[in-house]
């Protein structure tokens, strides 16, 4: 299907009805695209154009003079909806949960609310976009713009004058300021990770490196003008065919060949700026080696969460533990809830935390911990944090991180105090579990480590704070089970943002897979296999800048 359909569909307002068909389909295919682009597949170029079609919609239905009526939003909803929906379908992974007693019919149903909520909470935030984007544009009371393009020509597309319309640059800027807003206002709630800045990761490194700017939203600016200077490329050209019925050079007037002059110098400049800036980065100090154990357990949670599980659990970790202390690391480190049971209760009687005093080790441990102040919710007991402890050679906990974004339904029940005695959290532990306090810092012998427990990997922010505030190394710790591999690719993507953001190496270790290794340019030195037992000497270097 060509983007002419697209404009023919549009541009001459009702009559063209039996069309607006056409335009939800390729609406829908170009957001199939883009969700697409993510890791496994890593076809991060089509990020480049895929928004494209969306901004083209948006231009013409101004230009026609349609008014915004529900009907219209559905197009932006339709892409808003490929896009996520695809880039999340690994969240139907969530079935099976019989292993929790619950129904088949309910295990499938909880997959596909889960799903299908928020992808469309992700697809409203396009629908926001192209609305705002069509009131700051500035027409108002269907007034038809006069020159889209705003580099060509006196007249709309249907002849008629109208009054002159703010130009390209501003357009840029108003549309990239609300997308960066909108994600912006996302990333503060519990259901963030499809920003389109990670579609980049890890296959455009030299774009990555524009997050040392301004995190995430950075890269989603970028992307979003190359978006746009195509739509408006596209309107050129179907601009020059409809005056002169054919497209060259000569065709084109002096502000159209300075439009594609700039297209071009846009798309080479970013990636040659990042590229400088990657072969700019400063080499790492010998003097911060940092040698790092990880443990991927590879303990299914549906085993991990049993009497034998448990069990399991402690014998894994404690064999990984001793295998890499013997190894000469100056640190071992493992997985998000990799030991389902209360450390502070448990911890004297405990063989890793024996074997920790003997060894002489220190221990990062991902595990729970109680909150002493914290009030549980009613009938549950006590108070939890899913925590990550710095555990000394003595076997003293001198630091300890607890996870901030806490997973809705398997963490905490939103609106607890309404919703607690109504809905079970979709976990077997008997607590209520707690966030922790976003500008924390862990403490270790080495200094200030920043620490990501589970799908924390996409907020850059926490990353960005705790790296203010001293940390010198970043270490996720997730468990990822019970989703496929392709999810596991993607949270890795989402850890090679974080690097290069933040300037530091990052150790990635999980329960499942795939636990890996990040330099500070995103570079990925190793990566584990998913559902194996590994245990892996990383070395990494500790960075203050």
């Amino acid at each position: 299907m060509k983007l002419s359909s697209l404009s023919h569909s549009v541009a001459n307002g009702p009559a063209v009805q039996p069309h607006l068909w056409r335009t939800g389909l390729l609406l829908f295919a170009s957001g199939v695209l883009m969700g697409l682009t993510p890791a496994p597949l890593n076809l991060w170029p089509l990020a480049w154009v895929a928004i494209a079609p969306l901004w083209i919609f948006r231009l013409q239905t101004l230009s026609s003079a349609q008014p915004l009526t529900w009907k219209i939003l559905l197009y932006p909803l339709l892409w808003g909806l490929g896009y996520h929906g695809v880039a999340l379908v690994w969240i139907t992974h969530l079935h099976p949960l019989t292993w929790m007693g619950i129904p088949w019919l309910g295990s499938i149903a909880i997959a596909l609310f889960a799903w299908g909520f928020i992808t469309l909470w992700g697809a409203a935030l396009v629908v926001i976009w192209f609305g705002a984007c069509g009131w700051l544009w500035g027409i108002q009371g269907g007034a038809k713009i006069k020159n889209p393009i705003g580099m060509i020509g006196d007249r709309s597309r249907t002849g008629a004058a109208a009054k002159p319309q703010n130009g390209l640059a501003y357009r840029l800027i108003t549309a990239v300021a609300v997308w960066c807003a909108l994600e912006t206002i996302w990333s503060w709630g519990p259901l963030y990770w499809t920003s389109i800045s990670y579609t980049q990761s890890p296959g455009n490194l030299w774009l990555l490196q524009w997050g040392k700017l301004s995190g995430q939203f950075a890269i989603s600016a970028v992307l979003l003008v190359g978006n746009g200077l195509l739509a408006e490329l596209w309107r050129l050209r179907r601009s020059v065919l409809a005056e002169s019925g054919m497209w060259h050079w000569g065709a084109i007037s002096a502000k159209g060949r300075s439009l594609i002059i700039t297209v071009v110098a846009f798309f080479v400049a970013v990636h040659g700026i990042g590229w400088g800036m990657q072969q700019a980065a400063i080499a790492d100090d010998p003097a911060q080696r940092l040698t790092v154990g990880l443990i991927q357990g590879n303990i299914p949670t549906a085993i991990k969460l049993t009497p034998a599980g448990e069990r399991q659990a402690i014998e894994h970790y404690t064999q990984g533990y001793e295998t890499l202390a013997d190894q000469g690391v100056d640190v071992v480190v493992t997985p998000e809830g990799s030991l389902p049971i209360l450390w502070q209760q448990f911890k004297r009687q405990s063989p890793l935390y024996q074997s920790v005093r003997q060894r002489g080790v220190p221990l990062w441990l991902g595990t729970f911990a109680i909150v002493p102040d914290a009030v549980p919710t009613p009938g549950w007991s006590p108070a939890l944090t899913q925590s990550l402890l710095s555990i000394d050679g003595n076997g003293e906990t001198i630091g300890r991180y607890n996870k901030v974004k806490l997973v809705p339904l398997g963490e905490y029940i939103p609106f607890e105090p309404i919703l607690g005695q109504l809905i079970q959290r979709l976990s077997s532990l008997g607590g209520s579990m707690i966030p922790g306090d976003p500008d924390q810092v862990f403490v270790t012998p080495f200094g200030n480590v920043v620490i990501g427990i589970c799908y924390e990997s996409a907020y850059g922010e926490l990353f960005r704070r705790q790296t203010a505030q001293g940390g010198e190394l970043i270490v996720t710790a997730s468990n990822n089970d019970p989703y496929p591999p392709f999810m596991m690719i993607q949270h890795h993507a989402q850890d090679v943002m974080r690097a290069v953001e933040s300037d530091r190496w990052s150790v990635r270790v999980t329960n499942t897979g795939l636990s890996g290794l990040v330099t500070a340019q995103g570079k990925t030195l190793w990566l584990a296999q998913p559902d194996e037992y590994v245990t892996h000497v990383a070395e990494t270097y500790r960075r203050q800048r």
